[in-house]
């Protein structure tokens, strides 16, 4: 993969897209002591060459009857190259999986869970998960207090 040479005014730019995504160019240019067009320039920079991926919203789990947090670690039957493919195109469409990871250790992925309660993913664990024929066991994580959530990249 492709690393990208920055610079301290594009570090800048980028931790305070990473606070906010729609903060103005005006804004933005003012905060690192440039005029508007040379930093719009840097970050269409930034966007065509992929380091800057997306702009998006950080939603409130809770608020949304979505608070009951797991981390689920799934471990194949057996893996092998379309069982793997086949597990993680079946997980892409699970809209209860946020993020999943492979993983190098005793189990194979690491999925990302939210559900409304306890009773929605047991459920979840059987009609859903439970039918993925390559799956061999799950051991789940609940999250009782999250100490530090965050979406974005430490930058140096």
């Amino acid at each position: 993969m492709e690393t990208h040479q920055l610079d301290k005014t594009d570090l800048q730019l980028l931790k305070i897209l990473q606070e906010n995504g729609r903060i103005s160019i005006k804004e933005l240019a003012q905060r690192v002591h440039l005029s508007p067009t040379p930093v719009f320039d840097r970050v269409r920079r930034l966007e065509s060459s992929g380091v800057i991926e997306r702009y998006t919203t950080v939603l409130n789990a809770a608020k949304l009857g979505q608070g009951f947090l797991v981390f689920c670690s799934v471990k194949l039957r057996r893996m092998g190259k379309d069982i793997a493919h086949d597990f993680v195109e079946r997980v892409k469409d699970i809209p209860e999986v946020a993020e999943c990871y492979n993983i190098s250790g005793e189990f194979d992925y690491l999925l990302k869970i939210y559900a409304p309660d306890m009773q929605y993913y047991n459920e979840f664990c059987i009609n859903v998960l439970g039918t993925i024929e390559s799956l061999g066991s799950i051991q789940s994580s609940f999250v009782m207090n999250p100490v530090k959530t965050s979406v974005g990249l430490p930058l140096r």
